[in-house]
């Protein structure tokens, strides 16, 4: 098993690279969008390049991030349902989740994706709009972006196998409540002030 968490390590910084990287791909996205828009403002003027540019670096964070949002443990789950179950059946149901869902998912993305991007490098296509940029960057994110998922959920897929076997920790244990289990606790905390609020009021008024 060791051999296998060294793998898992390695590629888990390979990944907070790219996450790193996404991260910064978000403030170019933001100076970007924030200098059209004072520029057509400020002089009416407007670039197809700089606008397509920011779409391009929007569907790369996505993309290349989604395997950071993996090993983070940030990507959506029903914290309702996933709650209720024991450290081992999430780990299972992460398992499970993996090789039914998540493997295949990626192999047809990428299957399918890669002959895009091939066909827009060889015939050199461009955006319709004028000034716009080549095609093939953003295509090629597809099957990188699931590439990058695909590294990154077999280093997950270790780290589930390795806690269900008494040889790591359980990466899904979280101190505290969630995001949306505190949300459903302020949420109720308002509600029942609210009630209590009304029942002063009507005691009053009798």
């Amino acid at each position: 098993m060791s051999p296998l968490l060294s793998l898992s390590r390695a590629i888990d910084a390979f990944t907070a690279l790219i996450g790193k990287l996404a991260m910064w791909m978000i403030l170019a996205t933001t100076l970007i969008s924030a200098g059209n828009a004072i520029v057509r403002k400020l002089f009416n003027i407007s670039s197809n390049g700089l606008l397509e540019i920011q779409w391009y670096l929007f569907a790369a964070v996505f993309l290349l991030g989604s395997g950071y949002a993996f090993m983070k443990n940030a990507h959506v789950r029903i914290d309702f349902i996933s709650s209720k179950f024991s450290a081992r059946g999430r780990n299972w149901v992460d398992v499970f989740g993996i090789l039914v869902f998540v493997f295949p998912l990626c192999y047809m993305m990428v299957t399918l994706g890669w002959p895009v991007f091939h066909n827009a490098w060889v015939s050199g296509e461009m955006s319709s709009n004028a000034g716009g940029l080549i095609r093939w960057p953003v295509y090629g994110l597809i099957p990188l972006g699931f590439v990058i998922l695909a590294v990154q959920s077999v280093s997950e897929l270790i780290k589930r196998i390795a806690f269900l076997t008494g040889n790591g920790p359980d990466v899904l244990e979280h101190d505290g409540p969630s995001d949306e289990e505190k949300l459903a606790m302020e949420l109720a905390e308002q509600e029942a002030a609210r009630v209590a609020a009304l029942a002063a009021n009507a005691a009053k008024v009798k």
